[in-house]
């Protein structure tokens, strides 16, 4: 079994304190995350460091008893990976570049734990739906390939910046399960004092709309997914989003029945012409 967890830390902005007890909590033994820092936090021009406060994302994963496995330095997105799993890659990819737009990465991390290997990949989709959709249309096959490589099963996590049943989540679905919706807050996480009804993410202070998942490809079973069991204090204290955490195994896929054919263009459906950038 792999807890998978995806959070989306601002930047490390908020109390970073409250955050690594988050994280902490989370047990994850991979952990996706969204706007990290690509250097440490600075005051006055000048970078901070500290050993009682997480200031970089190093410290943080070290904070959280952690590894940093991949990303980090690519706009935004990084793997970690906890002692219980082994590191076979870890890597940062940029996405295609559209004009006026925010530059988008992803970073992937190929894992084995015990029998089983898993290609999980974190993700931060724009706020512009047709450049959501053409990305989600260039990560699986990231993600895809990666997986055949070293017959890993795909497992996709981060902020999709949309809630369900908007384009994104109807692309993805057709190919891999919405942990949340294949088992919500089950295996114990139906108490936690950090879950949110209907598995709301964002704002953290009042978590109306699921824009945040986890997504597990054929072959495996979703067994639990839901937030974090921690006090609400320290997730709104920790960021403007809550984590998901799901538990996945190899398996009889346990979900809708994935398909793995590859839709139609995603720029060809985009709601808006894209200009993309080399």
């Amino acid at each position: 079994m792999l807890r998978v967890a995806t959070y989306n830390v601002r930047g490390l902005k908020d109390d970073r304190r409250a955050l690594a007890r988050v994280i902490r909590a989370l047990r994850p033994d991979v952990l996706c995350l969204q706007e990290v820092p690509r250097l440490p936090a600075r005051r006055h021009g000048r970078p901070v460091f500290s050993r009682a406060v997480p200031v970089s994302l190093a410290a943080l994963a070290r904070a959280a008893g952690l590894s940093v496995a991949a990303g980090g330095r690519l706009n935004g997105t990084a793997v970690l990976t906890s002692p219980a799993v082994r590191l076979l890659r870890g890597e940062g990819r940029r996405l295609r570049w559209f004009t006026g737009l925010e530059r988008r990465a992803v970073a992937v991390a190929v894992v084995e734990k015990g029998r089983d290997r898993y290609a999980v990949c974190s993700v931060h989709l724009d706020l512009l739906a047709g450049a959501r959709l053409s990305h989600a249309a260039e990560i699986v096959p990231i993600l895809e390939g990666a997986a055949r490589e070293f017959g890993a099963a795909p497992v996709l996590a981060g902020d999709l910046n949309e809630p369900p049943g908007a384009p994104v989540w109807r692309f993805l679905g057709a190919r891999y399960a919405d942990c949340f919706a294949a088992a919500p807050d089950a295996g114990g996480s139906r108490t936690a004092t950090g879950a949110a009804p209907g598995g709301g993410t964002f704002p953290a202070r009042d978590p109306r709309v699921r824009i945040d998942a986890v997504f597990a490809g054929p072959g495996l079973t979703v067994l639990s997914c839901g937030g974090a069991d921690v006090p609400s204090g320290d997730l709104t204290a920790a960021s403007d989003h809550r984590p998901v955490v799901a538990e996945i195994a190899s398996g009889r896929h346990a979900g809708r029945r994935v398909g793995l054919g590859i839709a139609t263009s995603a720029t060809e459906r985009a709601p808006f012409p894209l200009r993309s950038v080399p």
